[in-house]
């Protein structure tokens, strides 16, 4: 167990896939954190705030995305994904019974946490709330309009063929020895450094589907975005989670952050803020 975990466990999916689950657990949690990770990277990312909230007694359980844990990120369908963690979802309530479940996602894991949130109904309880870090919208980099159409047709022809791309890994935090870790997980194969064509499309459709619909979103939601991130586009980011009801949203801007919030220099002033947001609706 590389990342400090307490334990690891498999998610089996309906297709026969065994995905490992990383487990950061205090001994009598109150809540747990099902945390979904970014694009090419891996569950053992979430290791920093794991730490910090197994402190507050709250356990951390994340899940490596299909595709992924490999040179070259590829999945069929982004449906896939988001069925993937239903299934985790219900993994989380069957060994923590009884406990408050907060969907935690960064990046393409804050893109599938708003589908899901956008499936479920008001009173659907299963889920307390969410809590989304630089959601994956829109690219930050502004690609050609023929591009992404262009994307989608080569992605049917071509599907495992790898997205041109540039070295974004210094560009993620300010932490130096995250970034170090980060090379290192590279070198390991435990992070991607490409996607395929077909990610890329769709991820493309799961974007699209997003803009046409949160303005329905109904759950409470703690959104943390990145001023300075090179990979999500934080203006974008802003304008949809916007359209949220305020009363539901609760909205943390950090100008000079990169990509991941969570290994930022200041990820305890977010960690710190999290936790009062999730004690408040613990409470009621």
């Amino acid at each position: 167990m590389k990342f400090s975990e307490t334990r690891l466990d498999a998610l089996k999916t309906t297709d026969g896939l065994k995905l490992d689950i990383h487990i950061w657990e205090p001994a009598f949690p109150k809540a747990v954190l099902l945390a979904v990770h970014g694009g090419l990277a891996h569950a053992g990312d979430y290791v920093t705030p794991a730490l910090f909230f197994k402190q507050c007694d709250i356990a951390t359980v994340a899940y490596d995305l299909r595709g992924h844990k490999q040179r070259k990120v590829r999945i069929d369908s982004f449906e896939q994904l988001i069925e993937d963690t239903r299934l985790f979802l219900e993994w989380a309530q069957h060994h923590y019974p009884g406990l408050p479940v907060f969907y935690l996602g960064h990046s393409i894991g804050a893109l599938i946490g708003t589908l899901i949130g956008l499936r479920s109904t008001k009173n659907d309880t299963r889920i307390s709330g969410y809590i989304f870090s630089s959601p994956y919208y829109q690219n930050a980099i502004k690609a050609n309009p023929f591009v992404i159409p262009m994307i989608k047709i080569l992605s049917r022809i071509l599907p495992n063929l790898p997205i041109p791309s540039q070295d974004i890994t210094d560009a993620l935090t300010h932490d130096e020895t995250i970034t170090s870790r980060h090379r290192q997980d590279e070198t390991a194969g435990l992070r991607a450094s490409k996607a395929s064509l077909r990610f890329g499309s769709e991820v493309f459709t799961a974007q699209d589907l997003v803009n046409a619909h949160i303005q329905n979103w109904s759950h409470p939601i703690f959104a943390v975005v990145a001023g300075d991130d090179q990979v999500a586009d934080a203006t974008e980011s802003e304008r949809l989670l916007k359209k949220i009801d305020p009363t539901l949203l609760t909205y943390l801007f950090h100008p000079q952050n990169y990509h991941e919030n969570f290994n930022e220099v200041n990820r305890e002033e977010t960690f710190h803020k999290i936790s009062a947001w999730m004690t408040h609706l613990i409470q009621g």
